[in-house]
Protein backbone atom coordinates (compact mmCIF):
# COMPACT_ATOMS: atom_id res chain seq x y z
CA UNK A 1 0.00 0.00 0.00
CA UNK A 2 2.76 2.26 0.95
CA UNK A 3 4.78 1.60 -2.47
CA UNK A 4 0.85 2.22 -4.48
CA UNK A 5 0.52 5.50 -2.77
CA UNK A 6 4.48 6.90 -3.48
CA UNK A 7 3.16 5.99 -6.98
CA UNK A 8 -0.11 8.03 -6.87
CA UNK A 9 2.15 11.04 -5.39
CA UNK A 10 5.05 10.77 -7.70
CA UNK A 11 2.63 10.84 -11.03
CA UNK A 12 0.41 13.75 -9.07
CA UNK A 13 3.45 16.32 -8.90
CA UNK A 14 4.12 14.86 -12.50
CA UNK A 15 1.29 15.95 -13.42
CA UNK A 16 0.49 19.36 -11.28
CA UNK A 17 4.26 20.61 -12.40
CA UNK A 18 3.44 19.95 -16.63
CA UNK A 19 0.17 21.62 -15.79
CA UNK A 20 1.64 24.56 -13.83
CA UNK A 21 4.74 25.00 -16.65
CA UNK A 22 2.44 24.94 -19.35
CA UNK A 23 1.35 28.31 -18.87
CA UNK A 24 4.71 29.99 -19.51
CA UNK A 25 5.20 32.38 -22.44
CA UNK A 26 8.73 32.66 -24.26
CA UNK A 27 9.44 36.10 -24.13
CA UNK A 28 10.82 35.66 -27.59
CA UNK A 29 8.01 34.00 -29.64
CA UNK A 30 5.21 34.37 -27.50
CA UNK A 31 4.40 31.37 -27.73
CA UNK A 32 3.29 29.14 -24.55
CA UNK A 33 6.14 26.32 -23.54
CA UNK A 34 6.82 23.62 -20.88
CA UNK A 35 8.65 26.17 -18.52
CA UNK A 36 9.59 24.42 -14.96
CA UNK A 37 11.10 28.16 -13.55
CA UNK A 38 10.10 31.30 -13.46
CA UNK A 39 11.96 34.61 -13.85
CA UNK A 40 12.87 35.15 -10.44
CA UNK A 41 14.14 31.42 -9.99
CA UNK A 42 16.05 32.22 -13.12
CA UNK A 43 17.60 35.20 -11.76
CA UNK A 44 18.55 33.64 -8.17
CA UNK A 45 20.23 30.65 -10.62
CA UNK A 46 21.93 32.92 -12.78
CA UNK A 47 23.36 34.96 -9.39
CA UNK A 48 24.50 31.73 -7.88
CA UNK A 49 25.92 30.40 -11.35
CA UNK A 50 27.89 33.78 -11.68
CA UNK A 51 29.85 33.43 -8.52
CA UNK A 52 30.86 30.16 -9.65
CA UNK A 53 32.17 31.00 -13.16
CA UNK A 54 33.91 33.88 -11.05
CA UNK A 55 35.92 31.80 -8.22
CA UNK A 56 36.72 28.85 -11.30
CA UNK A 57 38.22 31.09 -13.92
CA UNK A 58 38.49 34.58 -12.51
CA UNK A 59 37.80 37.76 -14.00
CA UNK A 60 40.58 39.90 -16.19
CA UNK A 61 42.25 42.65 -14.25
CA UNK A 62 41.33 45.31 -16.51
CA UNK A 63 39.12 47.99 -15.41
CA UNK A 64 38.81 49.88 -18.90
CA UNK A 65 38.61 47.11 -20.91
CA UNK A 66 35.93 45.60 -18.53
CA UNK A 67 33.97 48.83 -18.43
CA UNK A 68 33.73 48.74 -22.54
CA UNK A 69 32.39 45.68 -22.68
CA UNK A 70 30.22 46.27 -20.29
CA UNK A 71 29.30 49.37 -21.82
CA UNK A 72 28.64 47.79 -25.21
CA UNK A 73 26.67 45.39 -23.78
CA UNK A 74 24.06 47.39 -21.91
CA UNK A 75 23.80 49.06 -25.04
CA UNK A 76 22.79 45.92 -26.85
CA UNK A 77 20.56 44.63 -24.69
CA UNK A 78 18.66 47.83 -24.19
CA UNK A 79 17.43 46.50 -27.38
CA UNK A 80 16.25 42.91 -26.29
CA UNK A 81 12.88 41.17 -25.75
CA UNK A 82 13.78 41.38 -22.32
CA UNK A 83 15.18 44.88 -21.59
CA UNK A 84 15.07 44.75 -18.05
CA UNK A 85 16.87 42.09 -16.83
CA UNK A 86 19.56 43.00 -14.75
CA UNK A 87 22.40 42.58 -17.70
CA UNK A 88 25.94 42.33 -16.72
CA UNK A 89 29.15 41.76 -18.59
CA UNK A 90 32.36 40.32 -17.55
CA UNK A 91 35.79 39.47 -19.31
CA UNK A 92 37.04 36.22 -17.89
CA UNK A 93 40.94 35.68 -17.69
CA UNK A 94 41.38 32.59 -19.67
CA UNK A 95 43.36 31.94 -23.50
CA UNK A 96 40.15 30.05 -24.21
CA UNK A 97 38.47 31.63 -27.23
CA UNK A 98 34.50 31.34 -25.88
CA UNK A 99 31.56 33.78 -25.09
CA UNK A 100 28.47 32.19 -23.34
CA UNK A 101 25.82 33.78 -21.07
CA UNK A 102 24.00 31.91 -18.06
CA UNK A 103 20.30 32.73 -16.70
CA UNK A 104 19.11 35.91 -15.52
CA UNK A 105 21.56 38.04 -17.76
CA UNK A 106 25.04 37.38 -17.05
CA UNK A 107 26.99 37.41 -20.10
CA UNK A 108 30.58 36.56 -20.44
CA UNK A 109 33.71 37.08 -22.93
CA UNK A 110 36.78 35.38 -22.82
CA UNK A 111 40.45 37.22 -22.90
CA UNK A 112 40.81 34.92 -26.00
CA UNK A 113 37.49 35.58 -27.87
CA UNK A 114 38.18 39.55 -27.39
CA UNK A 115 41.62 38.94 -29.11
CA UNK A 116 39.75 37.62 -32.84
CA UNK A 117 37.23 40.32 -32.98
CA UNK A 118 38.63 42.90 -35.38
CA UNK A 119 35.82 45.66 -34.15
CA UNK A 120 33.16 46.83 -32.29
CA UNK A 121 30.46 45.18 -35.05
CA UNK A 122 31.62 41.60 -34.19
CA UNK A 123 31.75 42.49 -30.24
CA UNK A 124 28.49 43.57 -30.23
CA UNK A 125 27.38 40.78 -32.68
CA UNK A 126 28.66 38.15 -30.11
CA UNK A 127 27.29 39.57 -27.50
CA UNK A 128 23.62 39.68 -29.44
CA UNK A 129 24.09 36.36 -29.96
CA UNK A 130 24.54 35.20 -26.23
CA UNK A 131 21.62 37.63 -25.30
CA UNK A 132 20.06 35.64 -27.49
CA UNK A 133 20.22 32.57 -25.50
CA UNK A 134 18.98 34.67 -22.56
CA UNK A 135 15.84 35.95 -23.60
CA UNK A 136 14.72 33.12 -25.55
CA UNK A 137 15.58 31.17 -22.20
CA UNK A 138 17.51 28.11 -23.94
CA UNK A 139 19.13 27.29 -20.99
CA UNK A 140 16.23 27.58 -18.78
CA UNK A 141 14.58 25.45 -21.77
CA UNK A 142 17.49 22.74 -20.91
CA UNK A 143 17.06 22.88 -16.75
CA UNK A 144 13.38 22.22 -17.56
CA UNK A 145 13.76 18.96 -19.47
CA UNK A 146 16.71 17.87 -17.06
CA UNK A 147 14.04 18.29 -14.31
CA UNK A 148 11.55 16.41 -16.39
CA UNK A 149 14.05 13.74 -17.05
CA UNK A 150 15.23 13.70 -13.07
CA UNK A 151 11.30 13.22 -12.33
CA UNK A 152 11.14 10.35 -14.51
CA UNK A 153 14.35 8.80 -12.78
CA UNK A 154 12.54 9.59 -9.22
CA UNK A 155 9.09 8.19 -10.69
CA UNK A 156 11.58 4.71 -11.50
CA UNK A 157 12.47 4.25 -9.06
CA UNK A 158 9.79 4.15 -6.91
CA UNK A 159 8.77 1.55 -9.49
CA UNK A 160 12.29 -0.60 -9.37
CA UNK A 161 14.09 -1.24 -6.28
CA UNK A 162 17.39 -1.94 -8.87
CA UNK A 163 16.29 1.14 -10.75
CA UNK A 164 17.27 3.09 -7.61
CA UNK A 165 20.66 1.48 -7.00
CA UNK A 166 21.62 3.28 -10.31
CA UNK A 167 19.67 6.64 -10.39
CA UNK A 168 22.36 8.15 -8.95
CA UNK A 169 24.65 7.33 -12.16
CA UNK A 170 21.61 8.05 -14.62
CA UNK A 171 20.73 11.62 -13.01
CA UNK A 172 24.44 12.35 -14.25
CA UNK A 173 24.01 10.98 -17.73
CA UNK A 174 20.89 12.96 -18.10
CA UNK A 175 22.53 16.37 -17.07
CA UNK A 176 25.18 15.66 -19.36
CA UNK A 177 22.87 14.94 -22.74
CA UNK A 178 22.08 18.96 -22.11
CA UNK A 179 25.31 20.99 -21.99
CA UNK A 180 24.82 21.71 -25.56
CA UNK A 181 22.59 24.17 -27.37
CA UNK A 182 20.88 22.15 -30.48
CA UNK A 183 21.91 23.67 -34.13
CA UNK A 184 17.71 24.87 -33.66
CA UNK A 185 19.38 27.33 -30.67
CA UNK A 186 21.87 28.25 -32.67
CA UNK A 187 19.89 29.74 -35.56
CA UNK A 188 17.90 31.20 -33.39
CA UNK A 189 20.78 32.97 -31.20
CA UNK A 190 22.24 33.87 -34.67
CA UNK A 191 18.84 35.40 -35.72
CA UNK A 192 18.39 37.69 -32.20
CA UNK A 193 22.26 38.34 -32.14
CA UNK A 194 21.64 40.26 -35.94
CA UNK A 195 18.39 41.83 -34.79
CA UNK A 196 19.69 43.17 -31.39
CA UNK A 197 23.17 44.30 -32.92
CA UNK A 198 21.65 45.72 -35.65
CA UNK A 199 18.57 47.48 -33.70
CA UNK A 200 21.92 48.88 -31.43
CA UNK A 201 23.08 50.66 -35.16
CA UNK A 202 25.99 48.00 -35.47
CA UNK A 203 26.79 46.25 -38.76
CA UNK A 204 25.24 42.89 -38.49
CA UNK A 205 27.50 41.56 -41.21
CA UNK A 206 30.60 41.73 -39.32
CA UNK A 207 29.27 39.15 -37.23
CA UNK A 208 29.58 36.67 -39.91
CA UNK A 209 32.84 37.56 -40.82
CA UNK A 210 33.91 36.74 -36.99
CA UNK A 211 31.97 33.07 -37.20
CA UNK A 212 33.78 33.09 -40.74
CA UNK A 213 37.58 33.33 -38.62
CA UNK A 214 36.00 30.98 -35.92
CA UNK A 215 35.69 27.84 -39.00
CA UNK A 216 38.73 28.76 -39.80
CA UNK A 217 40.30 28.67 -35.95
CA UNK A 218 38.19 25.90 -34.99
CA UNK A 219 39.11 26.58 -31.16
CA UNK A 220 37.39 23.37 -30.14
CA UNK A 221 40.32 22.54 -27.67
CA UNK A 222 39.74 22.92 -23.72
CA UNK A 223 42.44 24.97 -21.63
CA UNK A 224 42.45 25.78 -18.22
CA UNK A 225 38.72 23.22 -18.09
CA UNK A 226 36.73 25.67 -19.74
CA UNK A 227 35.68 24.48 -23.26
CA UNK A 228 36.39 26.61 -26.53
CA UNK A 229 33.45 27.56 -28.99
CA UNK A 230 32.53 24.83 -30.90
CA UNK A 231 32.11 22.50 -27.69
CA UNK A 232 29.43 24.75 -26.79
CA UNK A 233 28.11 26.14 -29.70
CA UNK A 234 27.23 23.88 -32.22
CA UNK A 235 27.47 25.51 -35.90
CA UNK A 236 24.47 25.28 -37.78
CA UNK A 237 24.41 24.50 -41.50
CA UNK A 238 24.77 27.73 -43.87
CA UNK A 239 25.38 30.17 -40.80
CA UNK A 240 27.10 32.62 -42.79
CA UNK A 241 25.18 33.08 -45.54
CA UNK A 242 21.93 32.92 -42.72
CA UNK A 243 23.36 35.96 -40.71
CA UNK A 244 23.90 38.08 -43.51
CA UNK A 245 20.26 37.11 -45.25
CA UNK A 246 19.27 38.56 -41.72
CA UNK A 247 21.17 41.42 -41.37
CA UNK A 248 19.95 42.19 -45.18
CA UNK A 249 16.18 41.72 -43.82
CA UNK A 250 16.86 43.92 -40.68
CA UNK A 251 18.27 46.89 -42.85
CA UNK A 252 15.38 47.06 -44.98
CA UNK A 253 13.58 47.51 -42.01
CA UNK A 254 15.11 49.85 -39.87
CA UNK A 255 14.93 53.55 -40.82
CA UNK A 256 19.09 53.86 -40.88
CA UNK A 257 21.30 53.65 -43.47
CA UNK A 258 24.75 53.76 -41.64
CA UNK A 259 25.91 51.17 -39.12
CA UNK A 260 28.79 51.64 -37.07
CA UNK A 261 31.86 48.75 -36.84
CA UNK A 262 34.60 51.07 -35.29
CA UNK A 263 37.31 48.73 -36.12
CA UNK A 264 39.86 51.61 -34.43
CA UNK A 265 38.22 52.13 -31.44
CA UNK A 266 38.05 48.36 -30.54
CA UNK A 267 41.65 47.86 -31.38
CA UNK A 268 42.96 50.69 -29.29
CA UNK A 269 40.75 49.06 -26.29
CA UNK A 270 42.62 45.41 -26.72
CA UNK A 271 46.01 46.32 -27.13
CA UNK A 272 47.99 45.18 -24.73
CA UNK A 273 45.84 42.56 -23.97
CA UNK A 274 47.54 39.50 -22.56
CA UNK A 275 47.06 36.91 -25.34
CA UNK A 276 47.48 33.14 -24.57
CA UNK A 277 48.14 31.16 -21.55
CA UNK A 278 49.73 33.75 -18.30
CA UNK A 279 52.71 32.14 -16.96
CA UNK A 280 52.24 34.36 -14.17
CA UNK A 281 49.14 32.36 -13.09
CA UNK A 282 51.06 29.14 -13.19
CA UNK A 283 52.90 27.11 -15.81
CA UNK A 284 54.72 24.04 -16.93
CA UNK A 285 58.08 23.38 -17.85
CA UNK A 286 60.15 20.40 -17.71
CA UNK A 287 58.64 18.30 -14.78
CA UNK A 288 57.64 21.11 -12.88
CA UNK A 289 54.86 23.31 -12.49
CA UNK A 290 55.79 27.51 -10.90
CA UNK A 291 53.68 29.49 -9.76
CA UNK A 292 55.35 33.11 -9.98
CA UNK A 293 52.76 35.12 -8.14
CA UNK A 294 52.30 32.83 -5.39
CA UNK A 295 55.82 31.83 -5.43
CA UNK A 296 55.88 28.02 -5.03
CA UNK A 297 56.73 25.03 -7.16
CA UNK A 298 55.97 21.21 -6.96
CA UNK A 299 57.23 18.37 -9.34
CA UNK A 300 55.05 16.37 -11.82
CA UNK A 301 54.27 12.79 -12.35
CA UNK A 302 55.98 11.70 -15.51
CA UNK A 303 53.20 11.97 -18.28
CA UNK A 304 50.17 13.53 -16.33
CA UNK A 305 48.52 16.22 -17.21
CA UNK A 306 47.97 19.56 -15.88
CA UNK A 307 44.85 21.69 -15.84
CA UNK A 308 45.34 24.91 -13.87
CA UNK A 309 42.57 27.53 -13.18
CA UNK A 310 42.56 30.20 -10.80
CA UNK A 311 40.65 28.10 -7.97
CA UNK A 312 42.76 24.69 -8.27
CA UNK A 313 45.71 22.92 -9.94
CA UNK A 314 44.14 19.73 -10.70
CA UNK A 315 46.93 16.64 -12.24
CA UNK A 316 45.65 13.35 -14.03
CA UNK A 317 47.28 10.21 -15.66
CA UNK A 318 46.75 9.20 -18.85
CA UNK A 319 44.63 6.27 -17.47
CA UNK A 320 42.61 8.77 -15.47
CA UNK A 321 42.21 6.56 -12.44
CA UNK A 322 43.89 8.88 -10.08
CA UNK A 323 44.47 12.67 -8.92
CA UNK A 324 46.28 14.94 -7.63
CA UNK A 325 44.55 18.13 -6.39
CA UNK A 326 45.67 20.92 -5.30
CA UNK A 327 43.81 24.13 -3.90
CA UNK A 328 44.12 27.12 -1.59
CA UNK A 329 42.48 27.20 2.07
CA UNK A 330 42.10 30.93 3.67
CA UNK A 331 43.11 29.52 7.01
CA UNK A 332 46.33 29.68 7.89
CA UNK A 333 46.63 26.89 10.68
CA UNK A 334 47.70 23.44 8.43
CA UNK A 335 45.73 21.77 11.72
CA UNK A 336 42.62 23.67 11.25
CA UNK A 337 42.66 23.57 7.50
CA UNK A 338 43.29 19.47 7.80
CA UNK A 339 40.21 19.49 10.95
CA UNK A 340 38.46 21.72 8.04
CA UNK A 341 38.85 18.95 5.38
CA UNK A 342 37.63 15.74 7.87
CA UNK A 343 34.50 17.52 8.96
CA UNK A 344 33.19 18.21 5.15
CA UNK A 345 34.02 15.18 3.57
CA UNK A 346 32.75 12.44 5.75
CA UNK A 347 36.13 10.43 5.51
CA UNK A 348 37.19 7.99 7.24
CA UNK A 349 40.53 8.87 9.11
CA UNK A 350 42.96 6.27 9.52
CA UNK A 351 45.71 9.00 10.40
CA UNK A 352 45.99 12.55 11.01
CA UNK A 353 49.60 13.75 11.67
CA UNK A 354 52.08 17.04 11.81
CA UNK A 355 54.70 16.85 9.50
CA UNK A 356 57.12 19.63 7.79
CA UNK A 357 57.50 19.92 4.29
CA UNK A 358 60.79 21.42 2.85
CA UNK A 359 61.25 23.86 6.20
CA UNK A 360 57.11 24.06 5.97
CA UNK A 361 55.22 23.62 8.48
CA UNK A 362 52.62 21.27 7.63
CA UNK A 363 49.84 18.15 8.44
CA UNK A 364 48.62 14.94 6.59
CA UNK A 365 46.15 12.79 6.68
CA UNK A 366 44.90 10.04 5.25
CA UNK A 367 41.80 8.84 4.77
CA UNK A 368 39.30 6.77 2.71
CA UNK A 369 36.04 7.86 1.21
CA UNK A 370 33.12 5.65 0.87
CA UNK A 371 30.70 5.73 -2.03
CA UNK A 372 27.56 3.65 -3.07
CA UNK A 373 29.92 2.32 -6.59
CA UNK A 374 33.65 2.41 -4.67
CA UNK A 375 36.09 3.59 -2.43
CA UNK A 376 38.77 6.21 -2.41
CA UNK A 377 41.77 6.22 -0.82
CA UNK A 378 43.22 9.53 -0.11
CA UNK A 379 46.86 11.42 0.73
CA UNK A 380 46.44 14.97 2.05
CA UNK A 381 48.95 17.56 2.99
CA UNK A 382 48.12 20.33 4.39
CA UNK A 383 50.91 22.68 3.87
CA UNK A 384 51.19 26.31 5.02
CA UNK A 385 53.35 29.23 3.18
CA UNK A 386 53.20 32.45 4.05
CA UNK A 387 49.84 33.69 4.91
CA UNK A 388 47.94 30.72 3.03
CA UNK A 389 47.87 26.92 3.39
CA UNK A 390 48.07 25.24 0.09
CA UNK A 391 45.71 21.52 0.28
CA UNK A 392 47.00 18.50 -1.90
CA UNK A 393 44.74 15.65 -2.19
CA UNK A 394 46.03 12.17 -4.06
CA UNK A 395 43.10 10.05 -4.76
CA UNK A 396 42.37 6.73 -5.97
CA UNK A 397 40.20 3.53 -5.70
CA UNK A 398 41.20 1.33 -2.82
CA UNK A 399 42.45 -0.99 -5.30
CA UNK A 400 45.09 1.27 -6.67
CA UNK A 401 46.44 3.26 -3.70
CA UNK A 402 49.67 1.06 -3.41
CA UNK A 403 50.72 1.95 -6.70
CA UNK A 404 50.32 5.15 -6.42
CA UNK A 405 51.18 5.83 -3.11
CA UNK A 406 54.61 6.96 -3.84
CA UNK A 407 53.61 9.18 -6.96
CA UNK A 408 51.52 11.15 -4.37
CA UNK A 409 54.47 11.18 -1.43
CA UNK A 410 56.84 12.33 -4.12
CA UNK A 411 54.49 15.57 -5.46
CA UNK A 412 52.96 16.79 -2.14
CA UNK A 413 56.39 16.18 -0.29
CA UNK A 414 57.93 17.93 -3.43
CA UNK A 415 56.03 21.63 -2.79
CA UNK A 416 58.82 24.04 -2.02
CA UNK A 417 59.17 27.97 -2.30
CA UNK A 418 60.83 29.39 -5.82
CA UNK A 419 63.27 31.66 -5.56
CA UNK A 420 64.74 31.16 -9.04
CA UNK A 421 64.62 34.38 -10.45
CA UNK A 422 64.07 33.55 -13.64
CA UNK A 423 61.19 31.34 -13.32
CA UNK A 424 59.73 34.58 -11.04
CA UNK A 425 60.71 36.85 -13.96
CA UNK A 426 58.40 35.36 -16.52
CA UNK A 427 56.08 37.75 -18.67
CA UNK A 428 52.89 36.76 -21.15
CA UNK A 429 52.77 37.63 -24.72
CA UNK A 430 50.52 40.78 -25.35
CA UNK A 431 48.61 41.43 -28.54
CA UNK A 432 50.39 44.75 -29.51
CA UNK A 433 48.20 46.85 -32.36
CA UNK A 434 50.84 48.56 -35.50
CA UNK A 435 49.97 50.72 -38.15
CA UNK A 436 50.68 49.80 -41.40
CA UNK A 437 53.45 52.46 -43.14
CA UNK A 438 52.60 51.55 -46.64
CA UNK A 439 50.36 49.42 -49.12
CA UNK A 440 51.12 45.66 -49.42
CA UNK A 441 49.73 42.56 -48.92
CA UNK A 442 48.81 40.75 -45.59
CA UNK A 443 51.66 38.52 -46.04
CA UNK A 444 54.20 40.91 -47.16
CA UNK A 445 53.15 43.66 -43.92
CA UNK A 446 53.20 40.50 -41.35
CA UNK A 447 57.08 39.48 -42.87
CA UNK A 448 57.98 43.64 -42.55
CA UNK A 449 56.84 43.27 -38.92
CA UNK A 450 59.56 40.51 -37.55
CA UNK A 451 56.54 37.52 -38.32
CA UNK A 452 57.73 34.46 -38.60
CA UNK A 453 57.10 32.25 -41.63
CA UNK A 454 55.09 29.34 -39.62
CA UNK A 455 53.41 31.86 -37.65
CA UNK A 456 52.01 34.22 -40.96
CA UNK A 457 48.87 32.27 -41.28
CA UNK A 458 48.14 32.15 -37.68
CA UNK A 459 48.36 36.18 -37.73
CA UNK A 460 46.09 35.99 -40.80
CA UNK A 461 43.31 34.28 -39.14
CA UNK A 462 43.94 37.12 -35.84
CA UNK A 463 42.97 39.48 -38.03
CA UNK A 464 40.40 38.19 -39.74
CA UNK A 465 41.82 38.26 -43.21
CA UNK A 466 44.03 36.58 -46.13
CA UNK A 467 47.56 36.22 -46.75
CA UNK A 468 47.03 37.84 -49.95
CA UNK A 469 44.55 40.62 -49.05
CA UNK A 470 46.21 44.55 -49.47
CA UNK A 471 46.40 46.51 -46.79
CA UNK A 472 46.58 49.77 -47.17
CA UNK A 473 48.63 52.53 -45.72
CA UNK A 474 47.07 53.89 -42.27
CA UNK A 475 45.40 50.08 -41.95
CA UNK A 476 45.78 48.72 -37.94
CA UNK A 477 46.68 45.15 -37.61
CA UNK A 478 47.21 43.14 -34.46
CA UNK A 479 50.81 41.09 -34.05
CA UNK A 480 51.64 39.16 -30.92
CA UNK A 481 54.63 39.90 -28.93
Amino acid sequence: MQKVRRIIFACFMISLIAFIVYCAVNPVTGKSELMFFSESQELSLGKETDQQIIESYGLYNDPELNAYVNRIGIKVAANTHRPNLPYSFKILDTPVINAFAVPGGYVYMTRGILGYFNNEAELAGVIGHELGHVNARHSMKQYTNLTLAQLGLGLASVLSEDFRKIAGIAEFGVGMLFLRFSRDNERQADDLGVEYSTKSGYDGDKMAEFFNTLERLNPGSDMRGLPGWFSTHPSPVDRIEAVHQKTAEWKQQLPQTNYAVNANSYLTQVDGIIFGEDPRQGYVEGNAFYHPELKFTFAIPYGWTVNNSPSQVQLTPESQDASIILTVNQTTSPNQAAQNYINSSNAKIQSSTPLRVNNLQGWQVLSQINSDSDSLKVMSYFIRKDNLVYAFHGLTTFNRYEAYKPVFTGTLSGFKRLSDPKKLKVTPKKLVVKTVKQAASAQQTFASFGVKADELENIAILNGIRLNDRLNAGTKIKLIQ
